[in-house]
């Protein structure tokens, strides 16, 4: 495909995307006004179901199905980092030295370190009650690992972040939400429809029905995602050399 045929296809996507841009925007209510259909909606059904986080029921209950297309454009990403970085023929790994680091630097990155790790976990468990959860708690669970990194060396890191292990946690959080998706499906009802489990008491960890499981999901998935991203950049700036070693 020459530059040209490249251009002229941007442009025709490009455009198509501004129109459906600008129908949609023409489609929208007035800024500021006191009519608001769709939020109305989607409180009246968080607490129907039980879920106290309105947002939480939005990406793991009413729209459920989008979630799920996110966490698949993650998925992909890792999938396609790790195939781009893998470790060629003209390279080679070589054993990172040990860095000397700060004393007040190494301190407070192992006292933050289980702190932050607590702070993602208890995200994810409780998305479905307060701001956060599983997207955002994962990420904070899996930076919080690489602390070790700043505290300590390398080679800590690798010994808590073995990344075979975190590329299968990946997929087995994506499969988990794909699960309790057609688990709905078995049962009569429809994909990711919250139907399957009772909805529990309101404001407490049990309640909002499957969205704790789901949001429980992505947060492995998240989380695994995170570290498997890192792991390979690191490799690259840390390890992996040229076979000429430059």
């Amino acid at each position: 495909m020459t530059r040209r045929v490249r251009l002229i296809v941007l442009a025709v996507g490009g455009a198509g995307l501004a129109a459906l841009l600008v129908a949609a925007c023409l489609r929208l209510p007035g800024f500021g006004g006191t009519r608001h259909p769709y939020g109305d909606r989607v409180v009246r059904a968080s607490l129907a179901r039980h879920t106290a986080n309105t947002i939480a029921s939005v990406n793991f209950d009413q729209r459920a199905f989008d979630t799920l297309g996110e966490m698949g454009i993650l998925f992909a990403s890792v999938l396609g980092t790790v195939v781009l970085l893998r470790q060629t023929r003209d390279e080679r790994s070589a054993r990172p030295e040990p860095e000397d680091v700060a004393l007040p630097v190494r301190r407070y990155a192992l006292v933050v370190l289980p702190v932050a790790l607590l702070t993602g976990l208890y995200v994810i468990a409780h998305g479905q009650l307060s701001p956060g959860g599983g997207f955002q708690g994962g990420v904070i669970a899996a930076t919080a690992l690489h602390l070790l990194y700043l505290g300590a060396d390398y080679r800590a890191l690798e010994r808590i972040r073995p990344v075979g292990l975190y590329e299968i946690g990946d997929a087995l959080g994506a499969c988990a939400y794909l699960v309790l998706g057609l688990t709905g499906v078995v049962a009569g009802t429809s994909f990711l429809a919250n139907t399957l489990l009772p909805y529990g008491t309101f404001n407490t960890l049990s309640s909002g029905g499957t969205v704790p499981l789901l949001n429980a999901a992505i947060g492995v998935e998240v989380a695994c995602a995170v570290v498997v991203l890192l792991a390979r950049f690191l490799d690259q700036a840390v390890e992996i050399e040229e076979g000429s070693g430059k």
